[in-house]
Formats: C-alpha cells, sequence, structure tokens
C-alpha cells in the first residue's frame, strides 16, 4: 500500500453545494448538449448561411423581374449635319439672274456653296465669277472629276473657286458626256490640273492650248481613276513592249534574292527589276 505523504489537515474543504465532479472543473453530463442539438457558435454560422441564401434569392428574383420589365427606348444619336438649298445665296441669285437655267440646284454643307451648272457654258460662268466686281474668284484652287459609271453623263467636273480679297469659296459641278471646255483661258493653273484629269480620267478639254498625259506614259492603254479600271495588277501590252522577258539566270538571280526576305520581289511589281538588272544596277550590297 502507498504510504499517504500529505500530513494530516492539508485536505482542502469542499465548499458546499458543489458536487465532486465540479469541483474537479468536468462537466457534468446533464451540461452536454444532446446528440442533434447545435451549439452556441454552430447556431450563429448557420443563421448567417441562412441570411446569405435569403439575400441570393432576393439578388435572383430581382434579375428576373427586371429581365421580364421592359427596357427603356435607347436615344438616339444627335444627327450630323446635312447639306440645306442655298437657292437665296446672294452667289447663286446672281448666277441665276445672269444665266438663268444653266444655273440649276444649289446647296450648302457645313459653310460651303454648291452649285450645279451647265457644262456648255462653264467657260462664261467661270469668267463672269472670276471678274466679278464685288467677289471675285481669282483663284482656281482646284480642278478634278467623279466618274459615276453606268449613266448618261458619267463624269462630273469640280471646279473649286477661291475669292481671296473676300476670303469666300464655290464649288462648281458640271456633268458631261466625254468632254468639255477647258478654262486655261480664264486661269492658266487649269493647264496641269485639266491634263491630270485627261490623263486619270479621259476627259477630253476642248481649246487646252498642250492636252497630253501628266502622270502615265504617252503610250500608256485605260485611264486608272475610273471606276471600271482594274485595281489588281493586269499585264498589257504596254508592260509587254517596255519590259523585256527575264532570261533564266534572271529568274535564278531572283529567286535567290526571294531567300534574304525581300518582299518586294514576291509580288507582281518583281517586273520592275528587269530594268534594274538591265542598267547593271546592284539590288544589295557585295558582300566584303
Amino acid at each position: 500500500m502507498s504510504e499517504d505523504t500529505k500530513p494530516p489537515g492539508s485536505e482542502e474543504p469542499t465548499q458546499p453545494g458543489v458536487s465532486d465532479a465540479e469541483a474537479s472543473g468536468t462537466p457534468p453530463p446533464s451540461a452536454i448538449p444532446p446528440a442533434g442539438t447545435l451549439a452556441g457558435a454552430d447556431a450563429e454560422k448557420a443563421s448567417m448561411v441562412e441570411q446569405a441564401k435569403a439575400r441570393v434569392a432576393a439578388v435572383k428574383e430581382s434579375l428576373a423581374t427586371d429581365k421580364a420589365a421592359p427596357k427603356p427606348p435607347v436615344k438616339k444619336k444627335d444627327e450630323g449635319p446635312k447639306p440645306t438649298d442655298a437657292a437665296n445665296h446672294p452667289l447663286v441669285k446672281k448666277l441665276k439672274a445672269q444665266f438663268g437655267d444653266a444655273v440649276g440646284d444649289a446647296v450648302e454643307f457645313i459653310g460651303q456653296l454648291s452649285v450645279n451648272v451647265d457644262a456648255a457654258r462653264i467657260v462664261e460662268i467661270c469668267d463672269f465669277l472670276r471678274n466679278d466686281q464685288e467677289t471675285s474668284f481669282n483663284y482656281l484652287s482646284d480642278l478634278t472629276c467623279v466618274h459615276w459609271p453606268r449613266t448618261p453623263a458619267p463624269f462630273e467636273m469640280v471646279y473649286n473657286l477661291f475669292a481671296i480679297e473676300s476670303n469666300e469659296r464655290v464649288r462648281l459641278k458640271a456633268r458631261i458626256k466625254e468632254s468639255v471646255d477647258s478654262v486655261t483661258g480664264v486661269w492658266p493653273s487649269a493647264n496641269w490640273l485639266e491634263r491630270e484629269v485627261f490623263d486619270l480620267f479621259g476627259v477630253r478639254f476642248n481649246n487646252h492650248p498642250d492636252l497630253r498625259r501628266l502622270l502615265l506614259p504617252p503610250d500608256w492603254e485605260g485611264h486608272p481613276l475610273r471606276k471600271d479600271y482594274p485595281l489588281e495588277f493586269i499585264e498589257n501590252a504596254w508592260t509587254e513592249r517596255h519590259l523585256p522577258v527575264m532570261t533564266d539566270v534572271e529568274k535564278e538571280q531572283l529567286q535567290q534574292r526571294r531567300a534574304y526576305g525581300l518582299e518586294i520581289l514576291s509580288v507582281p511589281q518583281e517586273r520592275l527589276m528587269r530594268q534594274i538588272f538591265i542598267g547593271g544596277k546592284e539590288v544589295m550590297p557585295k558582300d566584303k
């Protein structure tokens, strides 16, 4: 038997009304919740989960309600400026009083005045505007053309005039079939502008002092700015006459140069390289 080493009288007094289990810190069986019953922390957690589920259900219900409700109409964007009738413009009235039916419709768009006129009287109208005492349009800023295929008058001549002193502009438009009188007698600067239109559109200008091509070779066939002109590279009579056929050696050299990444040699423009070979020029510097 083990001896009791505690001295007599050292036992702690037991508090009245407190059981031995409570005094030792061990909860009694009655304090343990029965099976299936949540403790306080678990109950709080379960309450938070239920609240989250309720919020999700409310959001889903609101989204379903929004989809069912008709959406408000989309606001249209503000429309940009549109051409307006310029029949009451002072310059248009002046032209109509002078030339009558030769002056057609007129519109104004963003401060730019455009007047349709009869092509047969274009020189008279331009000369009148050039020598007008009130507003002298003494500068021909541009002369060009627009091609409208499949129409009775497929070409629309456009004359952009500028009055230097009064800082005013006007645009004249005249529809023609294939020719129109030259305005070089009114503005000498129209010489090259009309030559450019003749070169690229094929419009002939009557009484022009030197009507010949300006950008393309004299024997070129066709007019590139016409809308019926092909966009891709074409083999025509001019290329056959002026670009000789490459020899086998030149073709082999061409293939070798492609290996250097010269993409220009991999497209139809490689025919231009013939001139370089004939002239004895080097496409790439020699390795030293």
